[in-house]
């Protein structure tokens, strides 16, 4: 494991976190080489193959990522705005490479990011899946060859602890759309209805949001033509299916040229 990528989780004691720090115990070509939580987190220096009941790894859950990333090569970040743009910062101050899956970031904390990922090789996605960026690359195209006698409309459902909406991965997919009939998702997207509404529009991508239990994630893109319909749904069972893809765009990475990327690069879609 000498020439094994290495790599820091933020947010290790989070869902997302404990999943990421177990899975890359298992991942060929990579190590983890520290594990990060916010400052006065309960977990803060155990041992996080405990945290997340793994068993020992010998690396205790720290608040310091200064301390860590001398000895890493790439950090993986799937926690809050906020705090992922100041690890950002820091990251980039160090030049090594960062994978950010964190949602929810505003018009100017996304300009920052920007800037900031500019700086060094960074993989930034709002999902991590193979299947829904396979997806993403998709829909354009599809929409596109359908025209505009067939509504657009894209429906999500999430856990109920999911502080954004629509989820990163709607809006993505909706911009995919917009893209591949040349609109622009500012003019067109409609995110709610109530009332008396009137006819619905043709330029228009509806965008409806559920939030119930544990749902990991589901997406579904409705073309609703005249006298037929298309459903394309992708479901996650798992937030594994997220963490692998983090795994997988972390060792991609941190051989490229400063820039911002996204899995479809890591997955050559584009």
């Amino acid at each position: 494991m000498n020439n094994a990528v290495r790599t820091i989780i933020t947010g290790a004691a989070g869902r997302m976190g404990k999943r990421l720090v177990a899975l890359a115990q298992e991942t060929e070509g990579l190590t983890l080489a520290g594990a990060i939580e916010m400052k006065g987190h309960p977990a803060l220096g155990n041992d996080v193959g405990e945290v997340a009941q793994i068993g020992r790894v010998n690396i205790p859950l720290t608040d310091d990522l200064g301390s860590c990333l001398p000895k890493s090569d790439v950090v993986i970040d799937f926690t809050g705005p906020a705090s992922c743009l100041t690890t950002l910062q820091q990251v980039a101050s160090a030049s090594k490479a960062m994978v950010i899956g964190t949602t929810g970031f505003s018009e100017e904390e996304l300009a920052r990011l920007k800037l900031l990922a500019a700086q060094i090789p960074c993989v930034f996605s709002p999902n991590m899946s193979v299947g829904i960026n396979v997806l993403i690359s998709t829909v354009g195209k599809i929409a596109k060859s359908l025209g505009e006698p067939y509504n657009i409309e894209v429906i999500e459902a999430h856990h109920n602890k999911k502080k954004d909406a629509p989820s990163g991965t709607a809006l993505r997919l909706a911009e995919a759309l917009a893209e591949g009939m040349q609109w622009d998702l500012k003019e067109v997207g409609v995110y709610a209805r109530h009332g008396i509404t009137g006819e619905r529009k043709t330029r228009e991508i509806g965008m409806q949001t559920i939030r119930a239990g544990d749902i990991v994630g589901d997406h579904t893109i409705l073309f609703g033509g005249p006298g037929e319909r298309i459903e394309i749904t992708h479901r996650a069972h798992t937030r594994d299916t997220f963490a692998r893809g983090a795994l997988r765009a972390a060792a991609w990475v941190v051989n490229k040229p400063p820039g911002l990327y996204s899995m479809a690069d890591v997955l050559d879609l584009t």
